[in-house]
């Protein structure tokens, strides 16, 4: 079928696409001679799909205005930062490529072209330093095309046309290995770490939150009575929104040192008014806001890696500790995957998978 498809597509760029030959049996081919002979042109030109092609040529939006309409009518659907992911792919690369184009004389050797582009590019380059840039990850050229691919789509619905992303496919994204700590490293990181910061990273490396998720966690969910957190908000880029999606919204077991670090943390008060304190953030900096991804990354984690000798990896990596823990504990993969906000084991077996083989050969 994408054989035939791209045939059709090479007829139509060069002129002489016939419909009745590529579907010989159907009513519209039928119709269509009908009104051919009317006209008193020639029986070959069975197709005005090329005159339609081109009459959608001059009639059709610019790619601009599509994406504009695209967007105001989408972005009731979308959390605040992916709007502003959006808004940043539309400005830094797909207005500038395909702006003022008409939407329908967009082909695919365009959206090929588009993607060998953006794999040129490089970021973060530096000439008076001697520093290249990075080339576009194929994750994120992969994200940028479909964004594209999105738009294209409404503007195909619009006005008739064949989307031609739907016959480029996908780069295909390497697979990154996780890097957990061993215990001995999270023991040696916990007993290091400056003292305002160990319930902090004790509720990380032992309940497997995302960054967001710990940052925009507030007292109201926390249930020390039935020893539960709930996780319903993230806090990222300077606000506060709902978790990405539903399957994130989740209850989170508090283990003992999880239970003992949130006890350390509670604010002075907290027990005989808890209701006044719903909506502070558990970990927050002294004037109340939560932490700062960049500032904690920067002023903290980097210098007590270093300080402890330690291979530089992410915070996100205290996420893959905890996980790795829980199935070297021998804890069920339903349990784990739910405590991690997935809704089925499919992505713990994908991507611990060897540590799931490691723990039953263990256990």
């Amino acid at each position: 079928m994408e054989r035939v498809l791209a045939q059709i597509q090479a007829d139509i760029k060069h002129g002489h696409f016939q419909y009745g030959q590529y579907f010989p049996t159907s009513n519209r081919a039928k119709q269509l001679a009908r009104e051919l002979q009317a006209a008193n042109l020639p029986k070959m030109a069975t197709a005005p799909s090329v005159c339609m092609d081109t009459q959608n040529t001059q009639m059709a939006a610019s790619f601009k205005e599509i994406a504009h309409n695209w967007r105001t009518n989408k972005q009731v659907e979308w959390r605040i930062s992916y709007k502003v992911s959006v808004d940043s792919i539309l400005s830094s690369h797909l207005l500038p490529y395909f702006g003022d184009l008409p939407i329908s004389s967009i082909g695919r050797q365009d959206v090929l072209g588009f993607r060998t582009h953006l794999a040129s590019l490089r970021m973060g380059a530096k000439p008076e330093a001697g520093h290249e840039g990075k080339p576009l990850s194929p994750a994120t050229i992969n994200r940028i095309t479909g964004i594209l691919r999105m738009i294209m789509e409404e503007g195909a619905i619009q006005y008739q046309f064949t989307n031609p992303c739907l016959t480029v496919k996908r780069l295909k994204e390497p697979r990154s290995d996780i890097e957990p700590f061993s215990l001995d490293e999270m023991q040696r990181i916990l007993s290091t770490v400056r003292n305002d910061y160990r319930p902090y990273l004790t509720f990380r490396f032992l309940t497997g939150v995302r960054s967001a998720e710990a940052h925009g966690l507030k007292w109201k969910h926390v249930d020390f009575e039935r020893r539960e957190v709930l996780i319903r908000e993230t806090f990222q880029s300077g606000r506060t929104e709902t978790t990405k999606t539903d399957g994130s919204q989740r209850e989170i077991h508090m283990s003992q040192p999880v239970f003992d670090a949130l006890k350390l943390m509670m604010p002075t008060g907290y027990t005989e008014d808890p209701k006044g304190f719903d909506e502070r953030y558990v970990f927050a900096t002294r004037n109340g806001n939560p932490i700062d991804n960049t500032n904690f990354n920067d002023r903290v984690w980097k210098p007590l890696l270093r300080l402890l000798g330690l291979k530089y990896r992410r915070p996100y990596q205290m996420r893959h500790t905890c996980a790795t823990l829980w199935l070297a504990a021998g804890e069920s993969p339903e349990w784990i995957a739910r405590q991690l906000g997935h809704t089925t084991t499919e992505m713990l077996f994908r991507t611990y998978s060897r540590y799931v083989l490691l723990a039953r050969v263990e256990n």
